[in-house]
């Protein structure tokens, strides 16, 4: 039952990806010139909303910060990062929405995800070595969290709030 719960609910994710534009390089690159506001419109609303209700909650104590999984924060999260926005930049996906692209029958779309699973391969073979390097030392103990205190958790809340009201008011197109 919970890979069907899975699967239904990864359709339903790049079917809102795909109706939004999110598969589309040139929506990602207006998004990224500051041109276009239509998706960073659509990502902070998600965002936002996802915060907010998240964050209340765990407020409500509906649900417990156990059952967040909370990784790591080390170097190689800020360098992985990076690396990650100069890639969303250039092709014009990201990870999930390439992966609608391929569903959408792009053909960029194909070799992006293509050399995302060589670079992926790259990672694991390289491992090993990584593990023990500066890349992965960590950062304020490791985990830093919102959820950790009942302050942080309303503050999380109003943020998540302020991005619900700012994608907004946003205009869709730069003037």
């Amino acid at each position: 039952m919970t890979i069907l719960l899975a699967i239904a609910l990864g359709g339903l994710f790049g079917f809102v990806l795909q109706r939004v534009g999110a598969a589309d390089p040139q929506k990602i690159v207006g998004l990224l010139t500051l041109t276009d506001f239509h998706l960073m419109k659509a990502i902070m609303l998600g965002v936002g909303l996802a915060s907010a209700v998240l964050f209340g909650g765990l407020w409500l104590g509906v649900i417990e910060a156990g059952h967040l999984s909370i990784k790591p924060l080390y170097a190689g999260v800020a360098v992985g990062g990076a690396l990650l926005g100069v890639g969303w930049a250039v092709a014009g996906y990201c990870p999930g929405t390439g992966l609608v692209g391929l569903g959408a029958g792009r053909t960029d779309a194909l070799f992006f995800v293509l050399g995302g699973l060589v670079g992926a391969g790259l990672f694991t073979l390289s491992y090993g070595y990584l593990a023990s390097s500066w890349l992965f030392a960590e950062w304020l103990d490791g985990k830093a969290t919102m959820a950790s205190a009942q302050a942080n958790v309303v503050w999380a809340i109003g943020l998540g709030v302020a991005f619900a009201v700012i994608a907004g008011l946003l205009p869709s197109r730069a003037r």
